[in-house]
Formats: structure tokens, sequence, C-alpha cells
């Protein structure tokens, strides 16, 4: 039995969640999001449903940014990568990634000031790797233009 100590303490360092394995056909009101768990990328979270994913439910808009920004920052890291299973289609089970992010929520909440500027520092770099790969994209359009043209006055296109 926890003293009144320890139940306070985690009460003020665990974050209040739920995850789930989803269905297609399910939809969600409180804040949500969800985590892959087949492939290589298993862990990752993600703002829209897939097919093979988690579900992962909180209490408050709060929880659910901060164990978003947990679960990124331990898919970026690969943190999931040595709990895959499976040999053709790697996988992680429900109940690891609910240890795993157990453990880190409780670790990151007690460390609140120093992971919330790490959360910044993700949240920073993952919104200039959306600019880059915009940017990218435009080069590749641009590139597939020019040779469009080129071939088009040659007779060739």
């Amino acid at each position: 039995m926890r003293s009144a100590a320890s139940k306070t303490l985690m009460a003020h360092c665990m974050k209040s969640f739920r995850i789930k394995t989803h269905r297609l056909e399910s939809s969600y009101q409180q804040p949500h999001f969800f985590i892959l768990n087949k492939g290589l990328n298993s862990g990752k979270p993600l703002n829209n449903a897939c097919p093979n994913c988690f579900v992962c439910l909180t209490d408050s808009q709060e929880d659910r940014e901060f164990l978003f920004w947990l679960c990124f920052g331990l898919w970026r890291s690969k943190s999931f990568h040595y709990l895959l299973k499976g040999s053709v289609i790697p996988f992680v089970t429900i109940d690891e990634i609910r240890k795993m992010i157990r453990e880190s929520s409780t670790k990151a909440s007690c460390k609140a000031q120093a992971f919330q500027k790490a959360i910044q520092a993700l949240q920073l770099l993952d919104t200039n790797e959306q600019k880059i790969k915009v940017t990218l994209k435009m080069i590749d359009t641009a590139r597939q233009a020019i040779f469009y043209d080129l071939m088009k006055e040659a007779g060739a296109g």
C-alpha cells in the first residue's frame, strides 16, 4: 500500500492516459492521438488514425500535448526499436508501449523544465523539417517543369 506522500508524488508526476487498440470505426471525444504499432516506425505518434495503430486517450489537452511530444521524442531517439518483435513485419505490443510511456512520463514530469525545453527544441526542428520538405518538393517540381519545357521545345514530349 502506498503512503500519502507517495500518492501525492505519483499524482503530480504522472499524466493520466489510457492506450487501447484503435478500431477504424471508432471516434473519440476526449483528447487523443494515435501511435503507430507496426513497421520500423513503430511508436511514432500521429494526429490521424491509420490501420495499424493504438489510440492514446487523455483527460486534458495539456496531457495530450505532453504525451504526444514525449512519444515523438522517444520515437525520434529510437527508444521503441529495442521493443520491436517479429521478423517479417516488426511490431510493438500495447503493454510495452504503455510501460515505456508510463516510465518516461514519470521521469519527464519530474524534470518538467528540462523536458519543456527539449520539447520546444523538437517542435522547432519539426517545423523546420516540414518547411524544408516543402522547399524540396517545390525544387523537384521546378526540375520537372524545366525538363518538360526542354523536351516540349525539342518536340520529344
